[in-house]
């Protein structure tokens, strides 16, 4: 089992918790720690969790190039943008930033897929040419985060059907689900549609068309 606490500062006891203002609103920032793996992940949260209806939730997965960088390989960055901007229309919500870097590679291994992507490979392929998974992420970590958290019920933000598979696996009730396809263009257009026809995501095709 995956062990998670929020992180605080030794011996001072101070918790890892603040204000964070951003252009989407005030969140709360949150760092828990996960020994299995030694990663920090972030919870996000906007307004009151503990209200009756389902809490809108975007588990979002760190990807360096694409949020930070503005990479157009992914939608990743404008996914990450979207969530927010949903939450503050929402008024309360939960984003979980987990350290999931390259669909669970890491940023070396993903790097060598873009590499090989740039050779006529598709996303899943280059993972597999490389000896990994098409997909490696596990969730457990993003439950433990929202039961600490006291969010059971939720509304999650993804195109993927495995991470609500996993989520209600470790027991988080996901009620609903929001697509979120954002940020659709040429460079990108091809690791979607491999999304949608190998590894089973959820997207409408119109909406991948120019």
């Amino acid at each position: 089992m995956t062990d998670v606490k929020e992180v605080t500062g030794g011996i001072s006891d101070i918790p890892s918790q603040a204000r964070l203002p951003t252009t989407f609103g005030e969140f709360v920032i949150r760092v828990f720690h996960e020994e299995s793996t030694g990663f920090d992940h972030v919870a996000l949260t906007l307004g009151d969790m503990q209200g009756p209806d389902p809490v809108l939730v975007r588990a979002h997965s760190e990807c360096l190039t694409g949020d930070a960088f503005g990479s157009l390989r992914c939608d990743c960055g404008p996914q990450l943008h979207a969530a927010l901007d949903a939450i503050r229309k929402k008024g309360w919500g939960c984003l979980l930033y987990l350290r999931q870097e390259g669909r669970g590679i890491g940023l070396h291994a993903k790097i060598q897929a873009y590499h090989l992507q740039d050779k006529g490979a598709d996303t899943l392929d280059a993972n597999l040419m490389l000896g990994y998974p098409g997909d490696a992420r596990d969730y457990e970590i993003a439950a433990k985060m929202l039961s600490y958290l006291e969010i059971n019920k939720v509304t999650l933000l993804t195109n993927n059907p495995n991470k609500i598979e996993q989520l209600r696996s470790y027991g988080i009730d996901v009620v609903n689900r929001e697509p979120l396809v954002v940020g659709v263009g040429e460079s990108n257009r091809l690791y979607l549609e491999t999304k949608v026809t190998r590894m089973g995501h959820s997207i409408d095709k119109q909406e991948l068309k120019e």
